[in-house]
This record gives structure tokens, sequence and C-alpha cells, in this order.
């Protein structure tokens, strides 16, 4: 195994064994706290550019399996583990950890303290990291990464480059890919929808035209900022249909309708985040991956009603807006990975497009 370093943008260095490919790497280091999950995590559009951090110390005792993925192609830029299997145990299984970042082109490095970098992001927040070969400068690198732009146009790498549809029996959905999960698609196929997958940048009109029944807008990586057609497109169909948000999708929701949002120091990126929904009196444990949230104090003056809040820290977890068919809410509730808990948001969305369906359309035999 090669040797491998990790230099983080403050200066600090790990020394670790490498795994995957033999390649080098920069992005922002960010952490997960599953102790399952390995596989969905890194097949999540949503890490785009990312080098990720498995805080549970074994990754890929069960390997890879072909039923797993979140989307066909990784996004992620490495992956870092205390110690990677070599050998999984699992009926399911059909290649290791290993194989499947050395053909995807993601390098990973092993035999590090991941408790001590997790701390160490925690303490002082996501940051730029690279990896590289043990024979390399660590600060020539590090030069290098300092000099490096921040990244954007990570919904650009993630969206589906045209439309296409998923056909259904069912209500007719207009899915927005801002880098949409498979578990999304997954759901609303269960409940026997029509989809028309969409990219981030069609317009409201090109929506309008599809004619809906409801429009659901997907999970996605990075700054919801750096998007601001796509807000403007959401604000445009509001009130022309139901409309569903998740992740990326409620931050755009939020922006459209005046609310602001907000880098975190660390993000909540796990599968087993509490949050309290206002409306049901009760808590829920979601998964979770994003680094922005909605700023609580924004919401104020706005038509946008808070509906559920993060456990651990109170941030905004779901809103509903006041006047027209729209909510949407920060965590992932088709859970890939992790709890079940609110896999029922998907029925509560056909049942708002029935009501609104109920209350505005014509009676053609009247």
């Amino acid at each position: 195994m090669t040797e491998r370093q990790l230099v983080l943008e403050d200066g600090t260095i790990f020394s670790g064994e490498g795994f995957g490919a033999d390649t080098e790497t920069s992005g922002e280091i960010v952490f997960h706290t599953g102790m399952t999950g390995y596989q969905e995590m890194l097949s999540d559009p949503s890490y785009c550019g990312q080098i990720i951090i498995q805080t549970y110390p074994l990754a890929g005792n069960y390997g890879i399996n072909r039923d797993d993925f979140e989307a066909v192609t990784p996004f992620v830029r490495g992956f870092i583990a205390k110690e990677c299997c070599r050998f999984p145990s699992n009926a399911r299984s059909e290649e290791t950890l290993h194989d499947y970042l050395q053909t995807n082109n993601i390098p990973g490095i092993a035999g590090i303290d991941t408790r001590k970098l997790t701390k160490h992001v925690r303490t002082y927040g996501t940051m730029r990291a690279v990896i590289i070969d043990a024979s390399k400068n660590p600060e020539q690198a590090l030069e290098t990464l300092r000099n490096t732009s921040p990244q954007t146009g990570l919904v650009q790498q993630t969206s589906a480059l045209k439309p296409y549809v998923v056909p259904g029996a069912g209500m007719r959905i207009v899915l927005v890919d801002f880098g949409m999960k498979h578990g999304i698609m997954r759901e609303l196929l269960k409940r026997e929808c029509h989809v028309t997958v969409v990219p981030y940048n069609y317009s409201a009109e090109s929506i309008l035209r599809l004619k809906p029944d409801g429009i659901l807008l997907s999970n996605g990586p990075g700054n919801p900022k750096d998007i601001p057609d796509s807000m403007e497109m959401v604000r445009s169909l509001l009130g022309s249909y139901p409309v569903f948000g998740i992740g990326l999708g409620h931050q755009l929701l939020a922006l459209a309708c005046g609310a602001n949002t907000e880098k975190m120091l660390f993000g909540h990126r796990g599968p087993s985040h509490p949050v309290k929904d206002l409306e049901k009196s009760k808590i829920v444990m979601t998964s979770q991956n994003h680094g922005y949230i909605v700023s609580h104090q924004s919401l104020r003056g706005t038509e946008l009603e808070l509906t559920q809040v993060s456990v651990h820290d109170s941030s905004v977890e779901g809103i509903r807006h006041a006047v027209y068919p729209a909510f949407s809410v920060q965590y992932q509730p088709e859970s890939a990975p992790g709890s079940e808990d609110t896999k029922d948001l998907y029925d509560e969305f056909l049942q708002l497009i029935t009501d609104w369906n109920a209350n505005n359309k014509e009676d053609i035999y009247a």
C-alpha cells in the first residue's frame, strides 16, 4: 500500500495508508457520523466536491452491492477512514470498497486518527484539504490549495443534462434535478407517480407547459445562492402547483420567499439526526447531508411558517408557505441510509396535490 498525506487548509497534516485510486485530490473536508451506509454516502450527489471522513472506525466490511447506489456516478473527491476492510463478508457484496473507489478514480486514506480529525473539523469548521502521495512536499500542496478559488458549479455537475420521463399511472410529478438521489425517485415510483425529470436550469415557463400535478425540488450540493436563476424559477412557480422541496430544494424555496441561507460551521451529515415536528408534536429521526441552512431569523416578515427544528441546535429543518401549497424539509425523507420515520412526507405531498386539485380545478362537466 502507498503512503499518503492529508493536508488541511490550516496547515494540519495527517499521514496514513492509501487505498482506492492512486491519484491526488482536493476538496472540502466534511464528516459523516453513520455506522453504516458508506455506499449510499459515496454515491450521494450532494457530496459533490467533498472529501468525506467516516467517523465510524471501520469502512468496507460489507462490501459494495448493486442495489444501494444513490447515483450512477459518484461525485465525491476522496474518502477517509480509520480502517478500510479489504475482505468484506456479506451475501450481497459484489466488490470491495477499495475496488469501487479505484474504478471511479477516487483516492482514499486510512490508518489516521479519524476521531482527532473529526474533532478538529468540529472545532475549526469545514475547510479545504488535499490528499497527496507521501513523497510530495506538503508545503507546496498547501500553497497550491490556498491559491485555488472556492468550488462553484457543483449543481451543474450533478444535474441531468436533458429532461426525461419515468412513466407511471398515477400523479404527474415534475422533479427538478439539482443532484437528485435515486431514493427520491424510488419513493415516487412506489406511489405509481408519472415522473418527468428536468435539469436545474429548466425555465418556469417550460415546467408549466408540462402541466404537472405537483413539483418536487430535489436535494443537491453546494451553496443555493450559486444558482440564482433556479431561485427565480421556484419563485415563478409558487401558487401554480403544489411544491415539495428537499435539501437544496428546501433552501431554494426559502430564498424564493424572501428568507436567507447561511453556511454552517461543520454541517449535519449522518443518518440519526433528531428533528422536532412542531405541527405533530413529535420527534423523528432523520438522515441529513448539508452544510447550509435557512436562517431562523430571516423567516420573520415572510409568508413562511416554521414547522420543524433540529433537536441538536434548533436550526430550521422544515417550513411551510402560509398562502401557497408549498412545504419543504432540510433532511432526506427517503432515508437512504437512515431511519424510515419520514417517508410519509411523500404521501403528504400527494395528499396536498389531491386537496389542491379539489379546491382549485374547475369541473369540466359543470
